[in-house]
């Protein structure tokens, strides 16, 4: 058995990032729609996209809830034939363990600095609305459940 030097670092274990099976609909981009001027289909997930938000403005657009917990997504990407998302969980500031920071002051940091293993936007004062929030990491993905796994409605002429 080895003994680790005390002149060792031990280096922060990355947290695993969760992974959840949703709806594909949840993560649909829409259509944009000239006629009524805005985006027709969107589901919650990729509505909730807030990354250019967090940036600029310091606030998030509406979130998303999974599992009694409400979320933002920073991130899509597309793999295979699916899309997914990245999301960060999205609390209330008083509840949040941990000394809050802006975008801007993460983005001032050196490059070796802003790499948390919570992910990049643990820690991070937003603006819900009125109410003054945190994201919280690690981050999760959201991906597209297989077409045998959803859930098919029944068709009421098959019955007959």
């Amino acid at each position: 058995m080895a003994r680790e030097n005390e002149n060792t670092a031990k280096e922060p274990s990355a947290p695993v990032i969760k992974e959840f099976r949703v709806d594909p609909a949840r993560l649909a981009s829409g259509t944009w729609c000239h006629t009524r001027e805005r985006q027709i289909g969107e589901g919650d997930i990729s509505a909730s996209y807030s990354a250019d938000k967090i940036a600029l403005e310091g606030r998030v657009r509406s979130p998303f809830t999974w599992k009694n917990t409400l979320w933002v997504c920073t991130g899509t990407h597309y793999q295979g034939d699916g899309k997914s998302a990245e999301a960060y969980r999205l609390v209330p500031e008083r509840f949040f363990d941990g000394e809050p920071t802006t975008y801007n002051e993460v983005a001032m940091l050196p490059f070796e600095q802003r790499i948390k293993p919570e992910g990049f936007y643990h820690g991070m004062r937003v603006r819900h609305g009125k109410l003054g929030c945190v994201l919280v990491g690690p981050s999760a993905v959201f991906l597209a459940l297989d077409d045998d796994q959803i859930a098919k409605q029944a068709d009421l002429f098959d019955l007959l």
